[in-house]
């Protein structure tokens, strides 16, 4: 009986080679200028109940009804992998009571997220997001403050985009902006796709959202929900547009912009570039003022985004490095000792990429090539009696002979 090679799942794939130094590139670097606007690392749990997601992403939502991997594990919990990452960190903030506490917290994380959806180009069913959270901030700075890093990541990675942005009201312009919604979709219901049919019932601001080109064509007339704005709301995203405007920042004011969950209010913004397809959203997000208060917490101001980070690798481009890369190899099997222990002391410092089987001279060259090392350093039966190293600096073609000491 022949045994059959085990795949890997549909949807789901290895990252390795050129796509994980891409990867971690790009993780790294967005780290980085996170930390610079002030943002502290935070890792929740792949597994959470169900319950969170319902409560939060909203039970209208396709990651909800389509998407979940829900199932009941060994103790008859019923549980999911998680979807998305805001909820993960807005349980962890209602947990540890820190809506109570008060004051300001701002986090970032990075890792998978999983959708049962039809895999394609950029879209899988485990895939990775980029993504920041703030806590116990009101103030529409911080809406402009969030946007301006999203610039700084995508810039520094040599992504073009391009910006929208809307406002989804609050508490109290939101509501009368849906009946007046309800009413004008209920007057060509009929020539609208199963799903937007559906939301007109769950959550009719959804349909705005609907990718169905027949049922954006009839959406042309749709009211808007910039013009009905409550004065606070209305104010704040003047506001922002005046912050934006005085940092030279682009956008384009997109009034069916509503985002895919249900938690948002107030301010929603999207990154889109041409370079992966047509206006192919590359980060997302926007205020969420109500969802703390949704997962049992006191209400508290928050606002967050994600990056699907598969979608940009093809994007990023890589800054050149100056960083060195340090090779050492032996020519003899009784260097090889020697060169494990120099190995040891110049990682400290330096890059160094070690080789383990004794090679000739040239071989050696050949393989610290593909290895992109810009020193190469050998040491052989001569070098061990003279107690010295061979050196090469692959830039300069400079070369020496010192001693180990001196190494």
């Amino acid at each position: 009986m022949s045994k059959q090679n085990i795949q890997s799942l549909r949807g789901m794939k290895d990252i390795v080679n050129d796509e994980s130094t891409l990867f971690t590139y790009f993780v790294d670097n967005a780290s980085k200028i996170a930390q610079k606007y002030g943002f502290s690392y935070i890792e929740t749990p792949l597994l959470e109940e169900t319950a969170l997601f319902k409560r939060s992403v909203g039970e209208s939502s396709d990651i909800v009804n389509k998407e979940m991997y829900q199932f009941i594990d060994k103790g008859e919990n019923d549980v999911c992998l998680r979807p998305e990452g805001t909820a993960g960190v807005v349980r962890h903030f209602v947990e540890k009571k820190l809506d109570k506490a008060g004051g300001e917290y701002r986090w970032y994380y990075y890792g998978p997220m999983f959708r049962y959806e039809r895999p394609q180009k950029g879209r899988l069913r485990e895939f990775h997001q980029f993504g920041c959270e703030v806590f116990g901030v009101a103030s529409v700075y911080e809406d402009a403050n969030i946007i301006l890093m999203i610039k700084d990541i995508l810039e520094f990675f040599g992504i073009k985009f391009k910006l929208l942005l809307n406002s989804l009201g609050c508490k109290e312009c939101m509501p009368p902006y849906k009946e007046n919604l309800i009413k004008h979709l209920s007057s060509f219901r009929e020539q609208l796709c199963e799903d937007c049919d559906r939301r007109i019932e769950t959550n009719p601001i959804r349909v705005l959202d609907c990718k169905n080109v027949n049922c954006q064509l009839l959406l042309n007339n749709s009211p808007r929900i910039t013009n009905s704005l409550c004065s606070s709301c209305d104010t704040d995203f003047e506001k922002l547009k005046e912050i934006l405007n005085f940092n030279n920042v682009e956008y384009t004011v997109d009034s069916n912009l509503v985002r895919g969950l249900d938690y948002y209010s107030k301010t929603a913004f999207e990154f889109v570039s041409d370079e992966i397809g047509s206006q192919s959203a590359i980060a997302g997000g926007g205020r969420y003022d109500r969802l703390v208060e949704f997962l049992g917490g006191k209400e508290t101001p928050g606002i967050g985004f994600a990056i699907g980070i598969e979608r940009l690798l093809e994007l990023v481009k890589m800054n050149e490095t100056n960083e060195e890369v340090l090779y050492i190899g032996a020519m003899s099997d009784s260097a090889l000792n020697t060169i494990v222990k120099l190995a040891n002391k110049k990682r400290k410092n330096i890059k160094t990429v070690l080789e383990y089987t004794s090679r000739g001279f040239s071989k050696h060259f050949k393989i610290a090539e593909k290895k992109s090392a810009t020193i190469v350093a050998l040491v052989g039966e001569d070098e061990l009696k003279n107690n010295t190293i061979y050196v090469k600096n692959i830039k300069t073609q400079e070369e020496n002979n010192i001693s180990l000491e001196d190494f």
